[in-house]
C-alpha cells in the first residue's frame, strides 16, 4: 500500500467516524426510516411504472404516516391512558401500610411513619419534576425532530433506493453473482425476521387481545401490548397474559367469561399460529427459534425498540453471509476485486 492510499483509506476511517457521530443522536429514526422504506420498496418500484419517483416515493410517505405511524401513536396513547388508570385504581388502603408499619416495628423494635416518609418523598419528586421540565421539553423537541428526520429520509429512500442500490454495488469489490446471492440471502432474512415472526406477533397479540376486550379484563389495550411484545419471543408467547387473565376472570365470579376467555384464546390464537406461520414463513428463509430470542432481547438493550427488528435480522444476516462466504470464497480466489 502506497501512501496515497493509506492516505485516502485514513480519510474514509475519519469521515465515517464523524458521520456516525452525526447519526447517533437519531439512530432510532434512521432505523424506523430503513426498515419502513424496505418494507414500501416493492411498492415504490410497481408505482414508477405509473408515476414519476418523486410523486410515487410522496404517495408512499404519505402511506407510511396513515398506515403505519397514525397507528402506532393511537395505539400508544391508548397504552399510556391505560397505564394511568392501572396506577389511579391503586387503592392505598390495599398496601396495608398500618399493618407494614406494624411488622417493621416488631422485627426491628424502630416505630416508622411510612405515610409521612412518602409525603416526603412526594415533596422531593415535585421539586424534581420542575427541574426537570426543560429536559422534557428538550426531549419532546427531539422526537419532533427525529420524526420530521425519519419521513425525510424515507421520501428519499424511496425516491433515490435505486440508485442506492446501484452505487453500492458499484463500490463493493464483489463479482455481481456473488452480490445477487449476499443481497439476496439479506432480503429473504429481513423478509422472514418481519413476516415470519413480526406480523405473526402483532396478529396473535391483537387476536388475544380482542378476547381480552371482548372478556371484559380491565386495561385490554396495555395487555394487548405485552401480549404482542412477548408473542416475538418463541416459546413464551401470548400465553403468559392470556391465561392470568383467565384466572382473574374465576376469581372474580366471572366463570363464563373465564370459560369463554380460555376457550377462544386456545383455539383461536393456538390456530393462528399453527397455520399462519407455517404459511409465511415457508416462503422465506427459516430462522433457528434460538436466533430469534437472542436477536429480540439483544436487540432490545443494543438498539432500543428498533432492536426487536433489527436485532434478529442482524444475527440471521450474519449467518446468510457467513453462508454466502462458505458457498463463494473459492470463486473469489482468483477475483481482482472488480466487478
Amino acid at each position: 500500500m502506497n501512501l496515497s492510499k493509506g492516505y485516502l483509506l485514513v480519510l474514509v476511517v475519519v469521515f465515517a467516524y464523524l458521520s456516525l457521530q452525526l447519526v447517533r443522536p437519531f439512530f432510532q429514526y434512521v432505523l424506523a426510516a430503513i426498515l419502513l422504506a424496505f418494507i414500501l420498496f416493492p411498492l415504490q418500484r410497481r408505482l414508477e411504472d405509473r408515476a414519476s419517483p418523486t410523486i410515487a416515493a410522496f404517495a408512499l410517505v404519505v402511506l407510511a404516516v396513515v398506515g403505519f405511524i397514525v397507528p402506532f401513536v393511537v395505539v400508544a396513547v391508548a397504552i399510556a391512558e391505560d397505564v394511568a388508570a392501572m396506577l389511579q385504581q391503586l387503592d392505598p388502603e390495599m398496601l396495608q401500610i398500618a399493618a407494614i408499619e406494624e411488622q417493621i416495628a416488631e422485627e426491628t423494635g424502630t416505630q416508622v411513619n411510612i405515610t409521612e416518609q412518602l409525603s416526603g418523598s412526594a415533596e422531593q419528586i415535585g421539586s424534581i419534576v420542575l427541574e426537570q421540565t426543560t429536559a422534557w421539553f428538550s426531549t419532546l423537541t427531539h422526537a419532533l425532530v427525529g420524526f420530521g428526520l425519519m419521513l425525510f429520509l424515507l421520501y428519499y429512500l424511496l425516491k433515490d433506493g435505486a440508485n442506492l442500490m446501484a452505487w453500492l454495488r458499484d463500490v463493493t469489490p464483489l463479482p455481481a453473482d456473488v452480490q445477487d446471492d449476499l443481497y439476496g440471502e439479506l432480503a429473504e432474512v429481513m423478509w422472514a425476521v418481519l413476516a415470519g415472526h413480526v406480523l405473526i406477533a402483532i396478529i396473535q397479540g391483537v387476536i388475544a387481545g380482542l378476547g381480552l376486550f371482548a372478556a371484559g379484563v380491565p386495561n385490554a389495550a396495555f395487555w394487548t401490548f405485552v401480549m404482542v411484545i412477548l408473542a416475538l419471543i418463541p416459546l413464551i408467547g401470548a400465553p403468559i397474559v392470556w391465561i392470568p387473565a383467565v384466572i382473574y376472570l374465576f376469581l372474580i365470579n366471572r366463570p363464563v367469561a373465564a370459560i369463554a376467555l380460555a376457550v377462544y384464546s386456545a383455539v383461536v390464537v393456538g390456530v393462528s399460529d399453527d397455520y399462519l406461520r407455517p404459511i409465511v414463513v415457508d416462503r422465506y428463509a427459516q430462522i433457528n427459534p434460538a436466533v430469534i430470542i437472542l436477536g429480540v432481547l439483544g436487540g432490545i438493550y443494543a438498539y432500543g425498540v428498533m432492536g426487536l427488528f433489527f436485532g434478529p435480522v442482524i444475527i440471521g444476516a450474519f449467518i446468510a453471509i457467513v453462508s454466502v462466504v462458505d458457498e463463494q470464497y473459492n470463486q473469489l480466489e482468483g477475483e481482482s476485486g472488480t466487478i
